[in-house]
This record gives C-alpha cells, sequence and structure tokens, in this order.
C-alpha cells in the first residue's frame, strides 16, 4: 500500500522526502559539511585585519573588520619616546614601531609584550637606536619597516629576528607597500626603492628631485610618487621607469589615494586636489573656508566621499564627484593622523590629545578619548578592536574594543 501511495506522489515532491529523510538519518555528515563547504565557498572569506599603513595598495583607509559603538579601553603599552606612526594588526597580534627605536610585537588581547626588536644589534641601552616613525608592512612570515636613520629592516614575524637589512642613504618615514614578492617605499635620499621581499636585493630604484615621504600607492601595475620634489610620479612596477610626469607646483607629505582613474591627495599649499592620473588633468582643487593650512593628513576613500585631516585643526568630508565641501569637524590641535573608515564610522586622532569617533553622514561625534597630548599616528582597525599611539616621550600604544 505505501508503494502505491507513493507512486501517486509527484516525482519532484519524492525527491524532496527522500532528501528529507536522508538528512534525518545517522551518518550524513558528509552531507551537511558538503553543505557546509559550498555556503563557505558562496561566501569568500574577508579578512580582518589591518597589515599596512592604508590598509591596501590603494591606500583607502578603509577597515574590514567591525568595532563596537561604544569604545572601551581594553590595556595600554608604554614605550620610551612615542609612537608617531601607524600600528598593524595581523592574526591576533600587533606590531608597532617607536621612536626609542624598538619594533614591538603585543598580544591583541592582553596588550603583553611578545617580542621586541630593536634597530641596531648592540644591547648596551645607552647606545643610540635610530627610531621608527614608519608604520610596519606585515607579510605572511615577516614584519617590514623603515628607520630613521635610512636603514630598512625585515623581521621574522614569530621570532622577533633580523632577516635582512638594507640601506638607503636617507631617513625612511614611508611606509611599504607590497606587490607579489615585490616591496616598494621611499627614502629622504630622494629615491622610490623596490626591494625582493625575501633576500632584500634591489630589483630598482628610482631617483626624484626631493624627499620622498609618501607611502606609495599600487594599482594596475604603476605606482605613484607624490613628494617634495612638487611632482606627480607614474611609475612602472616591474622596470622602475617613469611613465607619466605632472607638475603640482608644491610639494606633498601625504600619501595617494587611489579609486579607478582619480588619485586624492592633500598639499602643503593649502588643498586637496583630483587628478586623473591618466590624462594628468586636475579634476577638482578644495580649499577650506578656514585660511591657509598645509594636509599632512592622507585621506580616506569611499564611492561618495574623500575625508582628510588638516592643519587648521579639522577633518573635511568632501563629495568625491564635485569636490564640495559636506562638512567639516573642529578639534583643538592639528589633524595629521589619518582618518579610518570603519562602515558608517570615522576614527581620527588629533594633536589635542583625543581619539574622535565621528559619523560619516553627518560629520557629528558619537565617541572621544584622551589618551596623550598629540596623536599625529593613525589608527589600525582589526579583529573588533582598534589600536592607535600618542608620540609624546613616554607615549602608549592603546587597545579599544569591548
Amino acid at each position: 500500500m505505501c508503494v502505491d501511495i507513493l507512486k501517486a506522489v509527484p516525482i519532484a515532491i519524492r525527491i524532496i522526502l527522500l532528501l528529507a529523510v536522508i538528512v534525518c538519518q545517522p551518518g550524513t555528515d558528509s552531507v551537511q559539511d558538503s553543505h557546509r563547504l559550498m555556503a563557505e565557498e558562496a561566501q569568500p572569506e574577508v579578512r580582518k585585519d589591518w597589515v599596512s599603513f592604508r590598509n591596501g595598495n590603494s591606500l583607502h583607509g578603509v577597515a574590514s573588520s567591525d568595532l563596537p559603538r561604544d569604545l572601551k579601553e581594553l590595556w595600554s603599552y608604554e614605550t620610551k619616546d612615542g609612537i608617531p606612526g601607524t600600528p598593524a594588526i595581523s592574526q591576533g597580534r600587533v606590531y608597532c614601531g617607536a621612536l626609542d627605536g624598538f619594533v614591538v610585537c603585543l598580544d591583541l588581547k592582553t596588550g603583553k609584550e611578545l617580542w621586541k626588536y630593536r634597530s641596531i644589534d648592540d644591547p648596551d641601552p645607552k647606545k643610540f637606536a635610530p627610531g621608527f616613525k614608519a608604520a610596519p608592512l606585515v607579510t605572511e612570515d615577516a614584519v617590514c619597516i623603515g628607520d630613521e636613520d635610512g636603514v630598512f629592516h625585515c623581521i621574522d614575524r614569530k621570532a622577533g629576528k633580523s632577516r635582512w637589512r638594507f640601506e638607503t642613504f636617507g631617513e625612511i618615514v614611508s611606509s611599504a607597500s607590497r606587490i607579489d614578492d615585490r616591496l616598494i617605499f621611499g627614502s629622504y635620499d630622494n629615491s622610490l626603492y623596490c626591494l625582493d621581499l625575501t633576500t632584500g636585493k634591489k630589483i630598482w630604484s628610482f631617483e626624484t628631485e626631493g624627499y620622498v615621504n609618501c607611502s606609495p600607492a599600487i594599482i594596475n601595475g604603476f605606482t605613484f610618487v607624490t613628494g617634495c620634489d612638487e611632482q606627480l610620479r607614474v611609475v612602472d612596477v616591474q622596470t622602475g621607469k617613469q611613465i607619466k610626469q605632472m607638475p603640482l607646483n608644491t610639494y606633498l607629505i601625504a600619501s595617494p589615494a587611489i579609486m579607478g582613474d582619480i588619485l586624492y591627495v592633500g598639499t602643503y599649499a593649502s588643498e586637496v586636489i583630483a587628478v586623473n592620473w591618466k590624462t594628468l588633468k586636475v579634476e577638482w582643487r578644495y580649499k577650506s573656508v578656514v585660511g591657509d593650512f598645509p594636509y599632512h593628513s592622507s585621506a580616506a576613500l569611499t564611492s561618495d566621499y574623500v575625508i582628510v585631516g588638516g592643519r587648521d585643526k579639522r577633518l573635511h568630508c568632501i563629495d568625491r564627484q564635485t569636490g564640495k565641501e559636506v562638512w567639516t569637524f573642529a578639534t583643538r590641535g592639528k589633524v595629521d593622523s589619518s582618518p579610518v573608515l570603519v562602515k558608517d564610522r570615522l576614527y581620527v586622532g588629533s594633536d589635542d590629545g583625543h581619539v574622535y569617533g565621528i559619523e560619516l553622514k553627518t560629520g557629528k561625534e558619537f565617541w572621544k578619548s584622551k589618551i596623550g597630548r598629540k596623536v599625529p599616528g593613525s589608527a589600525a582597525v582589526g579583529e573588533n578592536r582598534l589600536v592607535i599611539g600618542s608620540a609624546e616621550r613616554g607615549g602608549k600604544i592603546y587597545c579599544f574594543g569591548e
């Protein structure tokens, strides 16, 4: 009788019933696993780390990790001379350079020191060790960073020991960008360098006519130099040859952010400019109504907005298409810190000693914390934590979360 009833049921329903019976039976873990794996493959993993100055070669300053809205201080770590740069976060670890000549690796959850690397081999604490102003670049197994004496260091990520060093002839403030097995960074010896990640051997160098302060953006096989020689230069990543050059008639401290064909950067001539790097045409210029103040901050970039700090003590939100002001947010100190975007919220430091949380749409403050006298460095956001340092003597690395 049961067979007759089954025959009367349409084939589609029979298939559904059969699948239901199979799923309900013991020993079907492999079926459930295959469904789980299919679901995971349909949603590719989003990296929750922050492994470089602006968290990607386009230098957008956008986090893939979320943060709780009401941040609490979880721990702090004291340094001797402060932190002017940006930390990195990767796989439960914080990596940060300081002016006392050390790069430290800390446990993200507890702030416990895991290792400490000095810029010189001499263990004598009275011996001067060049400090670190640049942000580290973290790879699968290394931490890469330049110091103020012009030495670029590659440090073993687990052991905290030197893998190799490369000497330039000027201070390194530029943070490195990575493409494949190559590292690209600038130096105050007026040059842009490309090194082999594994060996530290120079692949090429490109000489400009001024300090290279910026961290190089990389897109479509090209890297971009905006520096103290008042030029925008487009350089081929493979050959190190200049492809294009455009006079900007002012020098630049900030690093460029790029979306598509347009490069966005603040200048020392008190402007933020949007430049089509293919046609070398300025699409728009933005100038604050407050007065003439340069921009050291590197912009955060979304499809709608360019957000950048100024030495007029304000954070500026600019319409990306038109270059018109959307809003400004006033602090009590210079904003050299580069803003970080976490979904619809911005986080930025100020030389008034605060870190601010600001609504992207309205420019309204929703959170702040006093962490020192000056905060020129930028935040790293990863694994639901915000990490940032203060720059004064005895400055600390702070971790916020919930």
